[in-house]
């Protein structure tokens, strides 16, 4: 007997509306509440925790936040890699998907390592003026 597509279906239905109400709810999360506080309740960054440095994606829900509130001028300065990362990914992600492609060959990902890394580096050196914001209050 041959599998049923309409069970196929009604689950890719359903794990699709199930990660796009995740996704809205996280998002109204993080736009109504403000990650600039400290009062803000969400786990902190692990890898800041451990090692003191700001991780690649550290200021990233203050930069959604801010997207969110249309402040681009502060979700640059909260992460500029993740602000131009993200999209230039998504954007290579569907053109590969496209042209029926693999999405991630050897090269791309020493490109996208060294990319995550020499920002690591970057954004810890002294001085360095992009720093994700903790507003008092």
């Amino acid at each position: 007997m041959a599998p049923s597509t309409t069970t196929g279906t009604r689950t890719r239905l359903l794990v699709g509306a199930s990660g796009g109400a995740a996704t809205v709810g996280a998002l109204a999360y993080i736009g109504i509440g403000n990650p600039h506080s400290p009062s803000f309740v969400f786990p902190s960054c692990p890898f800041n925790a451990l090692t003191g440095w700001l991780c690649p994606a550290c200021g990233g829900l203050r930069m959604t936040h801010d997207l969110l509130h249309g402040d681009l001028a502060a979700a640059f300065v909260d992460n500029p890699f993740v602000l131009f990362g993200l999209p230039l990914l998504m954007g290579w992600l569907l053109i590969r998907r496209r042209q029926g492609r693999p999405a991630f060959t050897a090269p791309a990902y020493v490109v996208m390592i060294t990319a995550v890394l020499a920002w690591t580096v970057v954004r810890n050196l002294p001085g360095f003026p992009l720093v994700p914001t903790i507003l008092d209050g």
